[in-house]
């Protein structure tokens, strides 16, 4: 193009407007300017008589703000920040229009994002077309969250909802499910509610060794379906015939998270159990199946150790070696004072064994293992003992006293 000196009149030709609408909110004004080689004041007055609306509307993207008032009116901004962007990597990116600075989000790198956390959206919220054309699969989604909208709610307890609950936790014959169904609230939030309201009582619990208790195959290929496609987990317990707590513990005890939006990429598009993860030791101490695990170990261990003792003889020189295997730590009759009040001498052919049956601490709800009988586990009781001294000297302290 050629170079004109700033000032002069010249009238704009069809091929400029047509690169001015063409880059109009891709490139930024100074960039036009050069680009025209004309001042940011005549590119400003040409984008208004062309009716081009905003430099920030004209883009193939849309702010950050936007995106969240599309789906949640009330949503905080800085809960999104953390949640959408800091979390789950929504691409966000930075656009300055003259001397400000806004946060947007470009609409192709958004739907690619949002069909990898459509579980988590409510696309229910979102107004079709509102950002465009939209991809195909969005359509279908919107119908299952509309869906689920009608199976559950998701708006603030109201004070004849906690009312209704009151009654229906004192009867004591519903379900979760039953009162999920009634209430027209997941079990997660009736069991949070309960505790925000300070409820003791609690909906009766459903039997977990009758039939519908069983898993099929069957159960397993339409669970792994309705993840793949985006359902509920109550869409997928309604289809199953399950509750929706044992949905949610089939695919923690598979794939250690209830994330469904997570449990889709693991699967990505196999089958059940596809792309399941090894379990950590900390998550391992939570899982029925590793402790199961663990107790066939050390059976298997102690059988053999018994074997081997055997073989060679009971022999008093290697106690304190052998001590540390023995079934006498673990024994109700065995002493701290080291002797055996059943008054047997060889723990391998005691016929008076009796395991120290498990405690639950009142505190914390952990099983521990002692012979006396308490109400709290050694940590719970050490806390506790903490928590007392830390309020004598709260309290004593305005008196100048000391421990």
């Amino acid at each position: 193009m050629t170079y004109i000196p700033k000032g002069t009149k010249r009238h704009w030709t069809a091929e400029e407007e047509s690169l001015l609408a063409e880059s109009w909110g891709v490139c930024g004004i100074p960039a036009l300017a050069k680009k025209l080689n004309r001042s940011q004041q005549a590119i400003k007055i040409r984008a208004s008589r062309l009716h081009l609306g905003p430099l920030l509307m004209g883009g193939d993207y849309v702010t950050l703000n936007q995106l969240v008032t599309a789906f949640n009116r009330t949503g905080s901004y800085s809960y999104k920040m953390i949640s959408w962007v800091e979390n789950r990597g929504l691409p966000v990116h930075n656009k300055r229009v003259q001397q400000n600075t806004f946060r947007v989000v470009y609409l192709k790198e958004f739907w690619t994002w949002a069909e990898k956390n459509r579980s988590f959206l409510d696309f229910s919220k979102l107004e079709p077309l509102a950002f465009g054309e939209e991809p195909a699969w969005v359509a279908e989604q919107r119908k299952r969250d509309f869906k689920a909208c009608s199976l559950q709610r998701k708006d603030p307890w109201t004070p004849a909802e906690d009312a209704k609950l009151r009654m229906l936790l004192e009867q004591y014959k519903y379900t979760y499910e039953q009162m999920s169904d009634m209430l027209r609230r997941s079990p997660g939030a009736i069991q949070r509610r309960c505790a925000d309201l300070g409820l003791k009582a609690r909906p009766v619990r459903i039997n977990p060794h009758g039939p519908e208790a069983v898993w099929h195959q069957e159960d397993y290929d339409r669970l792994a379906e309705g993840i793949k496609s985006g359902e509920s987990y109550m869409s997928i317990s309604k289809a199953l015939g399950k509750s929706e707590k044992a949905i949610r513990g089939k695919v923690y005890y598979c794939y250690l998270t209830e994330n469904a939006d997570k449990v889709r990429a693991m699967m990505a598009g196999g089958n059940w159990g596809d792309g399941a993860p090894e379990p950590t030791v900390w998550q391992a101490r939570l899982l029925s199946r590793s402790r199961a695990e663990m107790q066939t170990t050390m059976t298997m261990l102690v059988e053999a150790l018994n074997c081997r003792i055997r073989q060679v003889g009971y022999d008093p020189a290697l106690e304190d070696h052998w001590n540390q295997y023995w079934q006498r730590t673990t024994c109700l009759h065995w002493d701290d004072l080291k002797h055996c009040t059943a008054g047997c001498t060889d723990c391998d052919s005691c016929a008076e064994y009796k395991k120290i049956p498990p405690q639950y601490c009142a505190r914390c709800g952990a099983t521990f293992y002692e012979r006396k009988e308490n109400t709290f586990c050694l940590q719970c009781r050490f806390d506790r003992k903490k928590q007392a001294q830390r309020h004598w000297c709260r309290v004593n302290a305005k008196r100048g006293e000391r421990p």
